[in-house]
């Protein structure tokens, strides 16, 4: 199988291509004039189109479904090209808005929740993506090409900055050279470019390569899914925590290097009955004593067969209502796509049991 441009930086394809400059003609082509083909670079000499299109192909993955919610979330399923698929969700945070002579005052705001990983190794209890176990890691232009397809299929313009999520399928740290690779194809202004500063890693806390992360100063934001205030509990929840507990997580987010203007994201997914008591709001607080941290509550988005329930709307901002007593900046994330297949992993485990086509 030929490898994908899309693996490449700038800097890299200048030294796969000659005369050097060519490399950024084919990058115009590919991220702001978005081709899907080698033969559509019209300023590109024929010899060098047919030497692309003989080493290289630009998209590796086909849409095969598609979702659409009442509140303009889309998610989507790509089969790759062996077969295997993976989840993107498209969440629309702000829609167009117009002045009163119709002009556009505002346009839409979008959030890409992308994957790193066809399954994942983490087997959190709540996660359908553990239910079908780990398979692989996604190349850096698997990645990056969630992100192209997407623009292609809602006609977003190259200059359009969105914000990118690494919080889809799989942990992204668990990938961590494809993960950075990826990063770096986003940020290029010659490409998307896409400020570090709107693409957040979501971990689910392996401190060591936190660490690895931190290394390679790529200014991205940092989230931890935190989801459990004491070991016990979050060891139940996420079996990774036996390797990485929240004492090493913490001590790993205080030596991370975070933006004056930013924070460290906490991911707290509420479940009834399990963790949105008082009690562990007061844990939370004690935690991230001394962290630039915001948090970020989240309802569980219940599936088919979960032992677990979506929390009630009071004891959520009961929850959100202590933390901001006590000075932490906390945000509940309103629900989106409930009315699709809205838990990570279950339109993919959909297609494979036959339910959708």
């Amino acid at each position: 199988m030929k490898p994908s441009i899309l693996n490449y930086t700038l800097e890299e394809l200048e030294t796969l291509v000659s005369p050097k400059f060519r490399a950024k003609q084919i990058y115009n082509w590919i991220y702001n004039k978005r081709v899907d083909s080698f033969h559509e670079m019209q300023n590109i000499p024929k010899n060098l189109r047919e030497e692309l299109d003989a080493k290289y192909v630009i998209y590796n993955s086909t849409i095969v479904n598609k979702q659409i919610s009442s509140d303009g979330s889309i998610k989507y399923l790509f089969k790759l090209h062996d077969g295997h698929t993976v989840e993107t969700v498209l969440l629309l945070m702000r829609d167009t808005q117009y002045n009163e002579d119709g002009s556009i005052k505002h346009l839409p705001k979008y959030t890409v929740c992308v994957s790193s990983q066809v399954g994942c190794k983490v087997g959190c209890a709540f996660c359908l993506t553990a239910k079908g176990g780990f398979i692989r890691d996604l190349e850096a232009s698997e990645i990056v090409e969630q992100i192209l397809q997407v623009y292609n299929d809602n006609d977003i313009d190259s200059n359009r900055r969105v914000n990118i999520v690494y919080m889809g399928m799989g942990e992204p740290l668990d990938n961590l050279q494809n993960l950075a690779q990826a990063i770096k194809v986003f940020k290029d202004p010659n490409g998307l470019s896409i400020s570090p500063h709107r693409q957040t890693v979501s971990t689910s806390g392996l401190s060591s390569k936190i660490d690895k992360l931190a290394k390679m100063d790529l200014g991205i934001n940092l989230a931890i899914s935190l989801h459990a205030v004491d070991d016990e509990l979050r060891q139940q929840l996420m079996p990774i925590n036996k390797a990485y507990n929240i004492a090493s997580i913490m001590e790993a987010v205080r030596r991370f290097p975070v933006n004056l203007r930013k924070k460290v994201m906490f991911e707290y997914l509420i479940i009834k009955d399990v963790n949105d008591d008082i009690a562990s709001a007061k844990k939370l607080v004690k935690l991230l004593n001394g962290i630039q941290s915001k948090v970020n509550l989240i309802y569980f988005n219940p599936y088919p067969g979960s032992p677990f329930c979506r929390p009630d709307t009071e004891s959520v901002k009961k929850f959100q209502e202590y933390l901001l007593s006590k000075g932490v900046l906390c945000t509940i994330r309103e629900s989106k796509g409930l009315d699709i297949s809205a838990a990570c992993g279950q339109l993919r485990e959909q297609k494979l049991s036959g339910e959708v086509q």
